[in-house]
């Protein structure tokens, strides 16, 4: 019974694998892209220079980290250049990581930790070893 179990679950598992990577891709597009347009939209444009100000870096990398989490979550949702755009990503997920450390482990603590910053970097270079999975816009810029 047990033998039989394990090939059936080893022989399903190529199957599900690769809509598995499409989901994972998906989603993290979902996240970078409500980002970033959280910084557009709720907190504008200006606010969210300033709080970069704020933090003593300069305002301009506000502009850069939202074109990298709107562009990159379009990207991610289309499935194009996945894994170089997930690489690309990652430097903004350690700014954040960086922003929040002070503020403990759980990003339910006041101001938000870092723990989730980080699971999304390593979840990002995880989507850069997959690739794009079957959902893309076109086989050719996956």
């Amino acid at each position: 019974m047990e033998a039989t179990l394990m090939t059936t679950l080893t022989h399903s598992t190529p199957s599900l694998q690769p809509h598995a990577i499409s989901l994972l891709r998906i989603a993290l597009g979902v996240m970078a892209l409500a980002h970033g347009l959280l910084k557009v939209f709720v907190f504008t444009l200006p606010g969210t220079v300033g709080y970069f100000e704020s933090l003593g870096l300069p305002g301009f990398l506000a502009y850069l980290t939202i074109a990298a989490e709107v562009g990159g979550g379009i990207a991610l949702l289309l499935g194009v250049y996945t894994r170089w755009v997930s690489l690309a990503l990652v430097p903004v997920l350690l700014g954040a990581a960086w922003v929040h450390l002070g503020n403990g482990w759980m990003f339910s603590n006041a101001g938000g930790g870092w723990e989730f910053p980080v699971f999304w970097a390593l979840a990002l270079i995880v989507q850069a070893g997959l690739g794009s999975g079957p959902w893309v816009l076109s086989r050719r810029f996956a």
